[in-house]
């Protein structure tokens, strides 16, 4: 299964949302990655267990299910989490990108890939479609996520 979708963070139309920065959206995206249960309430534990000058590798444990994952940074652009292929979970990643096509706007694009088949993923196609709504709610609640911690200003006092 290969899925993306956009979420415009600053709407330079609307002037009933903050305007976020790039700093403000990138640090941000890796405190998703390196404090998930802020954003993720029924993850009961993350471990960071190694890291590079690239990014680092983790294990989450959601009850008896651990999975180990990596995140790979590319500083102000991408965050990408990166899922081997583990018992019962197949290979996977998300890539989280900022984008700013003009001055005033600014989205995160999200994309989603398994290592699925195009055989699974037609017998797969309910279920698919379910996880594609999921994975856009919880995309939605990142960014909400994101606003929350700004407008706290804990955002801007991770950037110093």
């Amino acid at each position: 299964m290969k899925f993306e979708h956009l979420i415009e963070v600053n709407d330079p139309l609307n002037p009933l949302i903050d305007a976020l920065t790039v700093q403000q959206v990138w640090r941000g995206l890796v405190l998703r990655a390196e404090s998930p249960k802020l954003f993720v309430p029924h993850l009961d534990e993350s471990t960071i267990d190694q890291r590079t000058d690239s990014g680092f590798r983790r294990r989450l444990r959601y009850g008896e299910l651990v999975v180990e994952d990596t995140v790979e940074l590319e500083p102000m652009r991408s965050v990408r989490y990166r899922v081997a292929a583990q018992q019962d979970i197949a290979e996977s990643s998300l890539t989280m990108t900022i984008e700013t096509p003009t001055e005033d706007t600014l989205f995160v694009r999200f994309q989603y890939e398994d290592s699925h088949d195009a055989a699974t993923d037609e017998a797969n196609a309910m279920y698919d479609e379910f996880r594609r709504s999921a994975y856009v709610e919880s995309d939605i609640d990142t960014i909400g996520m994101l606003r929350e911690l700004a407008q706290q200003g804990r955002l801007d006092a991770l950037l110093n």
